[in-house]
């Protein structure tokens, strides 16, 4: 079994939004592995981080990550910082990925100052640079397609990876 698409980028991309608009359109199941690891540690990501540090997190989110990828044949949200894990990383390859990338200046705007994303508390918008340049990479390598969000409501990007997935299943 195998997800049919798995979104990946970073926070403000829409990845949570979009897996909902687009397993609905498709008549599936949508799954976040954020949500997760918080059910398997009954806390939320943020306590989490603070109470055992993001190492730990990360290995939690792996073990998450690779039961969704074993269980799970709909659509599939990952946290941003899952690629970050090598075993992730290789767990991926060969998956039908979707990097949902988001610019700078969007991201900022859709993560808004008070947010309760771990690794962005302090200083957003240069925290936000930081992940963005450490982890664009990771995402371009590991998508075999790319939607970029910026200017695009929810709907419309989810109908891009709809279009995206019919194309790849019925060339």
């Amino acid at each position: 079994m195998s997800p049919v698409v798995v979104l990946i980028g970073a926070p403000g991309a829409g990845k949570t939004t979009v897996a909902h608009l687009l397993a609905e359109a498709l008549g599936t199941t949508v799954r976040d592995t954020d949500a997760d690891v918080e059910a398997t540690v009954g806390t939320s990501v943020q306590d989490l981080f603070v109470q055992r540090g993001e190492a730990h997190f990360r290995e939690l989110e792996a073990e998450a990550v690779a039961t969704a990828l074993e269980e799970h044949d709909g659509v599939l949200a990952l946290g941003g910082g899952a690629v970050m894990h090598p075993r992730t990383q290789e767990m991926l390859r060969g998956e039908r990925v979707v990097f949902l990338d988001v610019g700078l200046t969007a991201a900022a705007q859709r993560v808004g100052l008070g947010t309760n994303r771990p690794l962005l508390l302090g200083n957003v918008r240069a925290t936000l640079k930081a992940l963005l340049d450490a982890r664009r990479p990771l995402y371009q390598g590991l998508a075999v397609h790319t939607v970029v969000t910026d200017d695009l409501d929810p709907a419309d990007v989810a109908d891009l990876v709809r279009r995206f997935l019919q194309e790849e299943i019925h060339p």
